[in-house]
């Protein structure tokens, strides 16, 4: 309990909203129910599709990160590919509102989606946000105008063709953020981390924050 409290107090150093706080709130005591249970029965990872079942988010650090990211933008475009429960969503979407700004948001699964946009209702956040359900890279190709910031969490074989697809979309000066990139790691994070910083006009660090994330700024010639 004392780890939620912390969690809620760290969050509460940027947002004040308490409708915001309550959900997130929600959120910590799920992420922290779920890994007690993994600790105490380690067999639950090794069901078929277990990880579609987990609330496995960003984490705090790297919430409150985005959230500043997408603060030091005007009216930014947000793009979220890897909605899955919503946590890191709630962040973007407090930010689109501070802002002016809006969040898109893309899931494979219309049941996470779901849990998402119930959880943005919560929060007085969902009017901020539009929940798409599909293929990402399908669905990036349809989306229109450009964007001005990306969080990209999904699974990451998906990492390098979603590059491909949002990057001629990138508006000047935009921020790419990518989890994962040290914790799990493997080929597929370490194929998108030569790939990104490879495209033309990016500047990228690698940060061990959380899990490990990839910070990259697009400035075009």
């Amino acid at each position: 309990m004392g780890n939620v409290q912390a969690q809620a107090s760290n969050a509460a150093s940027i947002i004040t909203d308490e409708k915001i706080l309550a959900v997130l709130d929600l959120y910590n005591a799920r992420i922290a129910d779920e890994r007690r249970a993994r600790q105490e029965n380690p067999t639950l990872m090794q069901g078929i599709g277990w990880r579609d079942t987990q609330l496995l988010t960003v984490g705090e650090e790297v919430g409150i990160l985005i959230n500043i990211l997408a603060k030091s933008l005007e009216t930014p475009r947000i793009l979220e590919i890897g909605t899955s429960y919503g946590y890191s969503g709630i962040w973007l979407a407090e930010a689109a509102r501070a802002t002016g700004g809006r969040l898109t948001t893309l899931e494979l699964h219309d049941y996470k989606s779901n849990h998402a946009r119930e959880m943005a209702e919560r929060a007085g956040l969902a009017e901020h946000v539009d929940f798409l359900v599909g293929d990402a890279v399908e669905l990036i190709k349809s989306l229109p105008g450009t964007f001005d910031l990306i969080l990209l969490d999904l699974w990451k074989d998906m990492y390098v063709p979603c590059l491909e697809a949002f990057f001629p979309r990138l508006s000047p000066g935009a921020i790419i953020v990518a989890d994962n990139m040290i914790y799990p790691g493997g080929p597929d994070v370490d194929r998108y981390g030569r790939a990104v910083r490879a495209k033309p006009g990016i500047t990228s660090v690698l940060l061990p924050v959380g899990q490990g994330i990839e910070i990259s700024r697009y400035e075009p010639g």
